[in-house]
């Protein structure tokens, strides 16, 4: 449960009074137009930012003050707008170091690695460096790398930047998949074809602010969160 997060940058005030609840096993869209402060809500909830105020409760822990790395040992991980893997390892290491967090020894973080690439798809390009992959490989490698953490909650920060339409829908069957598992998983995102086939509930942002919480279907007739967010021709498409 997040309550009144607040984050300002100067005279910035990046995000304002946020609160969420998210049950075990929902799949929650976080949504807005660029810079309304949904990755910094990100960055805030996993401890890469300290907010001003408010609460982050997970799994009856409190994680305002943790470091990112404890808060992934709560049973958070995360992927990020940008994929970072370290480039010039494996695909295989990249994720070994995700799943080195629940266990130091190389045999057990090895398998557990390999189980989260098959799982992305990546099997075949276990041993190709990071950098030769593309763009949508990065993504599931990245999704790779948080899965072997094994977390209860998975936070996605525009999983689906720069893929085509095939790859988003393959990005879609994944987490549906992932869903199915009975994962929670917390998304930031843009396409909003995929956010309508994955999300159970959606929060709006909007200058930092949520404008409107709700289904799909209550969010897309929203007529705040069209004037903000969607556009007047969305409501008729």
């Amino acid at each position: 449960m997040v309550r009144g997060l607040s984050k300002r940058f100067g005279g910035l005030r990046a995000v304002q009074e946020f609160s969420v609840s998210v049950e075990e096993g929902q799949t929650v869209a976080l949504i807005g137009p660029n810079g309304a402060g949904k990755t910094t809500c990100f960055n805030l909830i996993t401890g890469y930012y300290r907010p001003d105020a408010g609460s982050v409760v997970a799994f009856g822990h409190e994680l305002v003050g943790l470091h990112p790395y404890h808060v992934c040992a709560r049973g958070l991980a995360r992927t990020f707008q940008v994929a970072r893997p370290f480039g010039k390892m494996t695909v295989l290491a990249n994720v070994m170091t995700g799943a080195l967090l629940r266990d130091k020894k190389l045999q057990i973080a090895r398998e557990r690695a390999r189980g989260a690439i098959e799982f992305v798809g990546l099997s075949a390009r276990e041993h190709s460096l990071a950098s030769e992959l593309t763009t949508m490989d990065q993504r599931r490698l990245e999704m790779a790398r948080a899965l072997a953490t094994h977390p209860r909650l998975l936070l996605l920060d525009e999983a689906m930047a720069g893929l085509n339409p095939a790859e988003i829908d393959q990005a879609v069957a994944l987490i549906r998949h992932l869903s199915r598992r009975g994962l929670t998983i917390v998304i930031v995102e843009h396409v909003m074809r995929a956010i309508m086939a994955v999300a159970q509930r959606i929060v709006v942002l909007d200058h930092g602010q949520k404008i409107a919480e709700g289904g799909p279907t209550e969010i897309a007739a929203n007529p705040e969160v069209i004037r903000a967010y969607l556009g007047s021709g969305y409501a008729h498409a």
